[in-house]
């Protein structure tokens, strides 16, 4: 029997909000990839997580990567290829810069993994590995269950995907590139099977985008719901939509039924003319001005919701930086985000500031740890790269101060008429504030 082993790298720079337990999500792609590895293969998951890397005995090496694990994932695949076994890369750097990840590691697969890992695996057991492989965008109504079993047990969430690809085409976001803009969605009773696989109460529907925004989607999440509910599977759930989630009060009323208590959703801006730059179209539809209506109707149905926001935008001065702290702080968000704009590989953000010549870090692939969403990795148009990172820092103790987090659970408190939704969004920002603010 040959053995895959599956690496999931950190950054060593800075582990960001994996640094507290409760904010870790198992690496579900490497799950997926698993699942799809013929049954005369032993595959063990290596989880950076929680074990630092160290050379196993096996006969193919899988790593995937967001941008900032990248030098970590060439640093893993080097340590390998000195012990002469192959190693494949796959995931969204991998994918978008091809050339760079090529240098590091003897294949990669770009884009989606389902439709050419069977491939992979025959080339190489028939000693024929190509250097490059291209996944194509498949319907997702044949997905396979990840294998959960191969997740580290300590994991607070356990973690299904069931949706793919984004509506919406933001500059700043790299989903439509590697997933494309084709909304996606895996067949209700698979979703459904899978879940009641998990043995964890806590789970995270890592979705960029749950509800969609058409009605064949909303009529699909409402099925979900449903299926949750009448099958009696008992979890709490967190995940991903559009400001867009407040607009079918059905879909709220059984998405609450169904167990979600925390809704993430990108804010990114109060100003319209930052969001038509970003071509943020779906907040710009709703309106800034109808960002508190929405909030407050979908806490009216004991659902939290995670408002993030964006900082350094190329129409930021200082005082912009600022005034979005405190917009977010003021605002009726329940738990609270806070990036540092990161143009990453990819994204149309990254290849503008590329052609003007913008991009400050750039000692790739060590460089990349920097593009973490908490370092100032470009120059700003409005401020110098160190006003900006000043400005960051002051914007992030004003949003994670422990009297804005006492404010924002009173708050939640009285508009849900509830302790446990309170006390959700308290101890999501408490984690918030050990990630990201220095004293």
């Amino acid at each position: 029997m040959q053995k895959l082993l599956l690496v999931h790298p950190v950054n060593l720079l800075n582990r960001g909000l994996t640094t507290n337990r409760h904010n870790r999500i198992p690496p579900l792609g490497l799950g997926i990839v698993a699942a799809l590895t013929p049954k005369h293969w032993e595959v063990e998951i290596l989880d950076e997580n929680y074990e630092e890397f160290k050379f196993k005995d096996c006969d193919l090496v899988g790593i995937t990567a967001f941008t900032s694990q990248a030098n970590r994932a060439y640093e893993i695949a080097k340590i390998c290829k000195e012990h002469g076994v192959t190693v494949i890369m796959g995931g969204i750097h991998a994918t978008m810069v091809k050339e760079e990840a090529l240098q590091y590691v003897d294949t990669i697969v770009t884009h989606e993994a389902e439709s050419i890992w069977e491939t992979v695996i025959k080339d190489f057991e028939n000693k024929e590995l190509k250097p490059e492989y291209a996944g194509t965008w498949l319907s997702m109504e044949n997905q396979v269950p990840a294998r959960h079993d191969l997740f580290h047990p300590d994991y607070y969430y356990g973690a299904i995907q069931t949706t793919r690809g984004c509506p919406y085409d933001c500059d700043f976001c790299s989903v439509t590139a590697f997933n494309s803009n084709k909304y996606r969605y895996r067949n209700v009773d698979d979703i459904l099977n899978e879940l009641e696989t998990i043995n964890k109460r806590l789970i995270y529907i890592v979705d960029d985008n749950l509800i969609g925004n058409s009605t064949q989607s909303r009529k699909r999440a409402l099925a979900l719901f449903k299926g949750i509910i009448e099958r009696g599977i008992d979890i709490e759930i967190m995940t991903q939509a559009d400001i867009n989630f407040a607009d079918d009060e059905e879909v709220l009323k059984y998405a609450a039924k169904a167990g979600i208590k925390q809704v993430f959703i990108g804010i990114e801006a109060e100003k319209e003319d930052i969001l038509k730059d970003m071509n943020k179209k779906s907040n710009l539809k709703k309106g800034v001005e109808n960002y508190k209506i929405a909030i407050k109707k979908i806490n009216k149905y004991k659902i939290a919701v995670m408002g993030g926001i964006i900082l350094g935008l190329d129409n930021d001065n200082v005082k912009d930086v600022i005034d979005r702290a405190k917009f977010l702080v003021r605002s009726p968000v329940n738990s609270m985000a806070a990036s540092c704009l990161t143009p990453l590989p990819g994204t149309r953000v990254f290849s503008k500031m590329q052609e003007e010549n913008r991009l400050l870090e750039t000692n790739y692939p060590k460089d990349w740890e920097k593009y973490d969403f908490f370092h100032t990795v470009f120059k700003p148009k409005k401020m110098s790269q160190k006003e900006l990172e000043e400005a960051y820092k002051k914007a992030i103790k004003k949003i994670f101060s422990k009297t804005s987090i006492y404010k924002k659970y009173i708050s939640t408190r009285i508009r849900t008429k509830s302790e446990l939704i309170a006390r959700w969004t308290y101890y999501t920002n408490m984690h918030m504030r050990q990630a990201v603010y220095k004293d």
